[in-house]
């Protein structure tokens, strides 16, 4: 997938890719550049994100994405396939970056607004992404086999986001949640029989704000 005309915010995301020490193929940049463009498109009706600016948008939302899919691919090998889910994704964020990053892993975004189901069924299609699935329902009543990895970006506090995707995380499985920061409080409030092993900070290219991950899993015995 190639641009005849080189796109505004190229540089800026070559720059950003450079930072996180992601290397990705040209093919790839394509990508998540025709990615933003379709989130800016579509905003204009269905009001995906509040966040309109171009250069906003790429650091906001593509580079504060980008920033995970190193940990994620630390965490999950090289076997495959991986099934992901990403719960609450909005326009995508980050399910429809991991799926363009990383063609390898089956990732399903789920959200109980149709018409964000329907921005990434669309972003699958034309991004030529067969990995990539939306979901249109509450993830509570999801059925099927579990996700290797279940993760969210500012969905719920991490009591919520346990409590209501356990039944779809498989054995061996993981959550990993993207937040702002951690308070002693929310940890305090993970539910019985799941541990908070690691809390990973996290550096977003041009972004002056704090972000880690917060990673569980269900206690083993």
């Amino acid at each position: 997938m190639t641009t005849a005309f080189p796109h505004p915010l190229a540089a800026a995301l070559q720059q950003g890719l450079g930072a996180l020490r992601l290397p990705v193929s040209p093919d790839t940049e394509a990508r998540l550049l025709r990615y933003l463009d379709l989130i800016a498109h579509w905003n204009r009706v269905y009001n995906l994100t509040a966040i309109r600016e171009p250069q906003a948008m790429l650091t906001q939302h593509l580079l504060d994405c980008l920033a995970i899919v190193g940990p994620l691919s630390r965490e999950l090998g090289e076997a495959s396939p991986r099934r992901i889910l990403d719960v609450g994704s909005g326009a995508g964020l980050p399910g429809a970056v991991l799926a363009i990053c990383r063609p390898d892993w089956q990732v399903t975004c789920v959200d109980a607004v149709a018409k964000k189901a329907t921005f990434i069924r669309q972003v699958a299609a034309e991004l030529q992404l067969p990995n990539l699935t939306a979901s249109h329902q509450r993830v509570e009543a999801m059925e099927g086999p579990g996700f290797d990895l279940i993760t969210s970006r500012a969905f719920a506090t991490l009591a919520d986001f346990v409590n209501l995707t356990r039944q779809r995380l498989a054995p061996e499985g993981c959550w990993v949640a993207m937040k702002a920061h951690l308070t002693d409080a929310e940890r305090l409030a993970v539910p019985a029989g799941v541990s908070v092993f690691h809390v990973e900070q996290l550096t977003v290219p041009g972004l002056d704000a704090a972000r880690c991950l917060v990673w569980m899993r269900p206690d083993v015995g």
